[in-house]
């Protein structure tokens, strides 16, 4: 058994009445993953040089999981 990631819902919700598979727009996991992203792009651009694109995707994406966590109390 896999434990499925909470992804916080869609980041901007356009409504439910859609059937269409992602109408919803992104998550609001990814959203969060790549405002992290931005900023580490904007101040701190040899942190993917020297860690890897790999390793900062990952912690831009630890980091949503801790908003959303955050975001429940």
């Amino acid at each position: 058994m896999t434990d499925k990631i909470d992804d916080g819902g869609p980041a901007f919700p356009q409504g439910t009445y859609s059937k269409t598979p992602g109408a919803m727009g992104m998550s609001l996991r990814d959203w969060f993953a790549g405002q992290c992203l931005i900023g580490i792009m904007a101040g701190q651009w040899t942190t993917i040089t020297a860690f890897g694109a790999k390793s900062v995707a990952k912690a831009c994406f630890h980091r949503a999981d801790a908003m959303i966590a955050e975001r429940k109390g």
